[in-house]
C-alpha cells in the first residue's frame, strides 16, 4: 500500500488539473504564455501519474480497470470483476 501522502498529493494534483482545465486551454489559444507560466505547476495535466485506486500503487497499472496488477489478480480470481475468468487450455 502506498503512504496516504503521496495519494493524496495525486488527488490534489486531479482536482488543480480540473480546476485550471478552461484557463490552461484558454491562455494556450490566445498565446498568452507569461500569463501560463503564473498558474501553479500541478494545473498541467502532464503532473499526472496513475495509481491504483484500491492500493495506490504506480506502477503495474491497468487503465481499462483503474487498478494495479495485484489488485486485479486478486480481484479477477475472487470474481469481482464481471467477464474476467482466468484462462485455462
Amino acid at each position: 500500500m502506498a503512504r496516504k501522502s503521496l495519494i493524496a498529493r495525486e488527488d490534489k494534483r486531479a482536482r488543480l488539473v480540473a480546476k485550471y482545465a478552461t484557463l490552461r486551454k484558454q491562455l494556450k489559444e490566445e498565446g498568452k504564455w507569461d500569463e501560463l507560466d503564473k498558474l501553479p505547476r500541478n494545473s498541467s495535466k502532464k503532473r499526472l501519474h496513475n495509481r491504483c485506486k484500491l492500493s495506490g500503487r504506480p506502477k503495474g497499472y491497468m487503465r481499462r480497470f483503474g487498478l494495479c496488477r495485484n489488485m486485479f489478480r486478486d480481484m479477477a480470481l475472487n470474481g469481482k470483476i464481471p467477464g474476467v475468468t482466468k484462462a485455462s487450455w
